[in-house]
């Protein structure tokens, strides 16, 4: 397996009032607390607050964003940035390509047609090993990840707003 290697970013734009969503599938709980955890710490670091939603699986993911997208700004409060938690576990079917692949194009779908910051951090394993070396946060830590990948995508955004 290739080690994992995680950019140094050196961006410091300016995050405060940033409001960020996360969007969590409860189907494996344990997991999803690790990968909660990861993701809640970067948040807290950055000093972004944060709502959470819970959906009971990694399909449902992409269109309660979509639905909270657009609750957020007829309330005049969008979010800033989007974090996508979740696990698929490879069974026996071809379940698993279909959730991976489509949970995925749905969140890069979202990500670009309404320009929102987006961090996915559904992970996509054979097993529950492997699930809980990527989900907790002293080792592969993929939900602190999703939150740095949102949180380097925001700064982006508001550097290049600025210009």
């Amino acid at each position: 397996m290739a080690e994992a290697r995680r950019a140094q970013l050196n961006d410091r734009t300016d995050l405060s009032g940033a409001r960020a969503l996360i969007v969590e599938a409860r189907f494996y709980d344990d997991i999803q607390d690790a990968l909660m955890e990861g993701a809640l710490a970067e948040l807290k670091a950055a000093s972004v607050v944060y709502e959470v939603i819970t959906v009971p699986g990694a399909l449902e993911i992409a269109a309660a964003i979509a639905i909270a997208l657009d609750a957020a700004e007829n309330k005049g409060q969008p979010y800033d940035a989007v974090i996508a938690l979740g696990c698929v576990i490879r069974g026996d079917t071809i379940h698993f390509e279909i959730v991976s692949m489509e949970s995925s194009r749905a969140l890069m779908d979202l990500a670009v047609a309404r320009q929102i910051p987006l961090g996915n951090g559904i992970i996509t394993v054979d097993t529950e090993a492997q699930a809980w070396a990527r989900a907790r946060a002293g080792e592969l830590d993929k939900g602190g990840d999703a939150a740095r990948a949102a949180l380097a995508m925001l700064r982006i955004k508001r550097r290049l707003s600025r210009t």
